[in-house]
């Protein structure tokens, strides 16, 4: 079928057929092979649907080898972290939650081709192999990729037109409605979104049938699986013995946090329905923890569903108690802390220089990243004790989303020159953690006084939805409406439009009016929320923390870059070595000086612009003495730039020894006085005396003067230093006048 400009083809039986399922996904030169392998027995001592996606891009995909030692793939990346996420969420809920026996779907990315994201690929292709498989699913899963350029949507956009698009849209359906949604925008208000999404909906449909076909024509038989859940007289036999004991449970879990009421009751219930129970018959305290938890699910969705009311008692709309707090490390660049209920983040902000970017080497090349935020989830946070390892997979895909939010008002180079890393520790969770780390993030780059374009602040939209009329809305969830509800819906965005989007459902579908309703509900929470940033600091602060490096750039000529490197980067080592400044060098000839004082700072920008700029006739230089001749001395103005004083103009009368007056090292001032045709500069110490006369060459210009040069005709030796795109235009040997070495040309 053609999707966009490509044709999207699906194959199957060709690949892979020792899988379960294996499908092929093409689209224009970007092919993705999705296999799907489902357990033959159940895996013991599980609670949850054992569903694994590990999505892998192979790097000979692109045509390169990979780097390090080993030369091959190692472990994940984060953006094959991510896309595996990306293809997990809308399948998972197809599968039934009583589900034990593991399913693993691997997705490889086997040819690249620069122009096409694989990740749509990689869900259209895990949907129709599960489908493939005795999985017990029903129906498959479309997905779409949208951008808007010039005002007008387009399908599945390459990397170049994301890049131009102020929107960048992955939405995936199924026929009863939308599952999932991932979204970066530049401020976009809410309708046009909704519009985009209706626009997707219509696209990702057509995927769909195309799976339909591929589906029907293959025939797929399903397996048997043991689905079986705790029989309602069980139950309601709980219920019974349970008694209000349930209610209070719940409640005591919302003051206590994170499930610190007293649940040693359950194990009684066991003892007395274990008592009642015919011979044969054993009931656990897991059996009964079961059927509690889907009591308590009754019990807290009926309330929201009944009273309109939450167990904690706020109203549907309502949002828990914020606090906002800047400058609470002292020694950081920039500190946020953002508490809303029982979710708390501190955000660092930390501001580095161009070589703190981290370099990313990806299929589609290679390219340096400046702004990074990072998410950090300890188990403190939610009074747990569990090892501590590297970030997981939960983590990295919250810190994009966070990263995302706040990238769309992060400040470009030209103006913001500084690599940025935001760190946020989240010390509380009991809901939406990743949308309180856009908020306390927003806070630490304030505080750090980075220029975004507008405050961000993030809200976590829930549902209850049993039937179209009954069907509640809920704002800013906490953990047991996550737990319990059937939609977490992140929005994030500035008091113009929203930045990032993500829907996970737990739910097969839902109508886009839903989506509609939740995204409208979350913009006065989201103002809400702006208001009480803004209320502790309003804009960014105008002067960076003494602590962070100050960062000047200068622009010099491109041409130029060679000669401030120095061959073997000889010049630019120097510079660094003198001043104590980092520099830092890219093609376009921007020059970035960074240092952590002034001082420093200043040094490295005056030998950068004594190196590259062209002399001025009629400046005063301190110069450096560096090698003397029968005729004159060579004094350096500049790193690597020297100019010739004559013997005539380092005096007033007749100087007989040139080392009488002046020694090689001693500091010399002197002014320009000349700068010939071929750009060589000639220097007076005794016109330095009097810089507010005008300059006199002490010949006239274009005479050859040969006699103090020390032979006629020829060329001069002046050891001009390496240049872009060749050697020395100037080389030992090349001429009879000797002035020795005189560095690169201004």
């Amino acid at each position: 079928m053609k999707a966009g400009r490509e044709d999207l083809i699906l194959e199957t039986g060709r690949l892979a057929k020792q899988a379960d399922a294996a499908v092929m996904v093409q689209y224009g030169g970007t092919v993705v092979l999705v296999s799907v392998v489902v357990s033959k027995k159940p895996r013991e001592g599980t609670d949850y649907l054992p569903l694994f996606v590990e999505y892998q891009e192979k790097t000979y995909a692109a045509g390169k080898i990979p780097g390090g030692f080993f030369k091959r793939e190692g472990r994940p990346t984060e953006a094959e972290i991510l896309t595996s996420r990306i293809v997990d969420r809308p399948i998972r809920p197809l599968l039934p939650k009583s589900m034990r026996n593991e399913v693993q779907i691997m997705a490889l990315m086997l040819s690249f081709d620069g122009v096409n994201d694989p990740d749509v690929l990689a869900v259209i292709g895990a949907s129709a192999a599960i489908n493939l498989s005795p999985a017990p699913v029903k129906h498959p899963v479309g997905a779409v990729r949208v951008g808007r350029i010039e005002g007008k949507w387009v399908v599945n956009p390459t990397y170049e037109e994301t890049a131009q698009s102020d929107l960048d849209l992955l939405v995936c359906t199924t026929p009863e409605g939308v599952i999932m949604v991932e979204s970066g925008a530049k401020e976009l208000p809410e309708a046009e979104l909704i519009e985009a999404m209706r626009f997707a909906e219509k696209e990702a449909a057509a995927t769909i049938e195309l799976q339909k076909k591929l589906i029907a024509e293959v025939q797929p038989a399903k397996g048997t699986y043991d689905l079986t859940e705790l029989d309602k007289d069980f139950v309601e036999q709980v219920r019974k013995k349970a008694g209000s004991r349930i209610a209070e449970g719940l409640e005591a879990r919302v003051a206590k946090e994170f499930g610190g009421a007293d649940d040693s009751w359950i194990g009684e219930v066991a003892e007395q329905l274990n008592a009642e129970a015919g011979e044969g018959k054993e009931v656990t305290s897991g059996m009964v923890q079961q059927a509690i938890e889907k009591l308590e699910r009754a019990h807290l969705r009926g309330t929201i569903l009944e009273k309109k009311k939450r167990i904690d008692g706020r109203g549907l709309t309502d949002i828990r108690p914020i606090t906002c707090e800047v400058g609470v490390l002292p020694r950081t660049h920039g500190s946020g802390l953002f508490s809303r209920g029982q979710t708390q983040s501190l955000a660092a902000a930390t501001l580095g220089t161009a070589s703190d970017e981290q370099m990313i080497d990806s299929p589609e090349g290679k390219w340096n990243k400046s702004f990074m935020l990072h998410y950090n989830f300890p188990p403190f946070s939610v009074g747990e004790v569990r090892p501590v390892r590297g970030p997981g997979r939960r983590e990295i895909g919250h810190g994009a989303l966070a990263e995302k939010a706040l990238k769309a008002v992060m400040p470009g180079k030209e103006t913001f020159p500084y690599t940025v890393r935001l760190v946020s520790e989240i010390l509380e969770s009991n809901g939406s953690s990743s949308m309180a780390t856009v908020c306390g993030g927003t806070l630490a780059l304030m505080d750090a006084g980075v220029p975004i374009g507008s405050p961000v602040a993030g809200i976590a939209m829930g549902l209850i939805r049993e039937s179209d009329a009954q069907t509640a809305v809920l704002t800013d969830i906490m953990g047991l409406e996550d737990h319990f509800g059937d939609m977490d819906f992140k929005v994030a965005g500035t008091a113009k439009g929203v930045t990032a989007l993500q829907l996970d459902l737990k739910l097969t579908g839902v109508p886009l009016k839903v989506l509609e309703t939740a995204l409208m509900q979350a913009r006065p929470a989201r103002e809400h929320i702006l208001k009480k940033i803004a209320a502790v600091i309003g804009q960014p602060r105008q002067d960076l923390s003494p602590y962070a490096p100050r960062i000047t750039v200068v622009k010099i000529d491109p041409e130029k870059i060679g000669g401030l490197i120095g061959p073997g980067g000889k010049m630019i080592r120097r510079i660094i070595a003198e001043s104590g400044a980092q520099v830092d060098v890219e093609d376009d000839g921007t020059v970035m000086v960074s240092s952590a004082n002034e001082a420093s700072s200043q040094k490295a920008v005056a030998m950068i612009k004594g190196l590259t700029e062209e002399p001025e006739l009629g400046r005063v230089y301190d110069s450096t003495v560096k090698r003397i001749m029968s005729f004159g001395v060579f004094c350096e103005i500049a790193p690597g730039k020297e100019g010739l004083c004559h013997v005539s103009e380092l005096a007033d009368g007749f100087v007989e020894n040139v080392e009488s007056i002046v020694k090689v090292g001693d500091k010399l001032k002197v002014k320009v006085i000349e700068v010939d045709a071929m750009g060589r500069v000639n220097l007076s110490h005794k016109q330095a005396a009097q810089p507010d006369a005008p300059p006199v060459p002490h010949r006239k210009a274009g005479e050859g003067n040969g006699a103090r040069r020390g032979g006629p005709g020829g060329g001069r030796d002046r050891g001009r230093e390496g240049r872009p795109g060749g050697g020395s235009r100037f080389r030992e040997g090349s001429g009879g006048r000797d002035r020795g070495g005189r560095g690169g040309r201004f």
